[in-house]
């Protein structure tokens, strides 16, 4: 029983993956040809099969009208025998009448002959017509039938085309949609948006490396400033009143102001 399960398994297997190859090697225009190409084949055959009853129909009917005119042909001769046999007896030949009543009488034979086998043949001849009737029919339905596969071949033909191509389209749709963080676009967005932070923060540091430096440039120009007013002051060439201290008749500076700067200075 194990080995029947295994068995079965492995050929149900082998089934399932053959039917799975078919179907992708399956091309539905190239079946769709192929069935057409079947079916006009059968038609084909199915013509040459109707055209083979007819002539034997037609062969039936030249032996039945060739029976019907032998035994008209034959049914003359008797007539014609039999007129020639009175003429004979009218004029007292009873020999000659006897041997023309006789030929009359072969005559009728052959007529009865030819009429019997014009009769048998007439069932025959009329079975034969009803099936080539019902194979002209068939024929035509047939041809009707190849002519809606190939309109339904088309139509199926140009579905497969329109499927595939809109497949083709929204794997290309797919491929580049840039509301996909995983996509292409995305990742070269997300790799743009980090240089441009990173300008950011270099913009930010040399801007505040910038503030810095001017501030170190004013308290380098007002110091450079205390030291020319001082130079000034020691120098004489400067008076209070210039430099906007005190007035000319006096500094007005003591000592508890100079330490109250001293004071300020060390706070600061």
């Amino acid at each position: 029983m194990t080995k029947q399960s295994i068995f079965g398994r492995m050929s149900q297997l082998i089934r399932a993956n053959v039917n799975a190859m078919l179907d992708r090697a399956e091309d539905p225009e190239k079946m769709l040809d192929q069935m057409v190409r079947d079916f006009t084949n059968n038609i084909r055959e199915a013509e040459e099969a109707v055209a083979q009853t007819i002539g034997n129909l037609r062969m039936m009917e030249d032996d039945y009208k060739e029976d019907l005119d032998t035994a008209r042909e034959w049914g003359q001769k008797a007539l014609a025998a039999s007129r020639k046999a009175d003429e004979f007896r009218s004029e007292g030949n009873n020999d000659n009448a006897a041997k023309f009543d006789n030929l009359a009488k072969v005559a009728i034979q052959r007529q009865l002959d030819a009429e019997s086998s014009a009769k048998g043949a007439e069932p025959t001849i009329q079975s034969q017509r009803e099936i080539v009737e019902r194979l002209r029919t068939g024929l035509e339905q047939m041809k009707t039938k190849r002519q809606q596969l190939i309109s339904k071949r088309d139509e199926l033909v140009a579905r497969s085309k329109a499927a595939h191509a809109q497949s083709q389209v929204h794997d290309a749709v797919q491929a580049i949609d840039v509301m996909d963080p995983t996509s292409e676009v995305g990742r070269f967005e997300e790799k743009i948006r980090r240089e441009e932070a990173r300008v950011r923060g270099q913009n930010e540091l040399a801007a505040s490396s910038l503030d810095a430096q001017f501030e170190s440039l004013e308290d380098l120009g007002e110091q450079a400033e205390i030291e020319a007013r001082l130079a000034a002051l020691k120098s004489g060439s400067s008076t209070p009143a210039e430099i906007g201290t005190g007035s000319q008749s006096g500094t007005g500076v003591t000592e508890a102001d100079f330490a109250a700067l001293e004071t300020e200075k060390d706070r600061a």
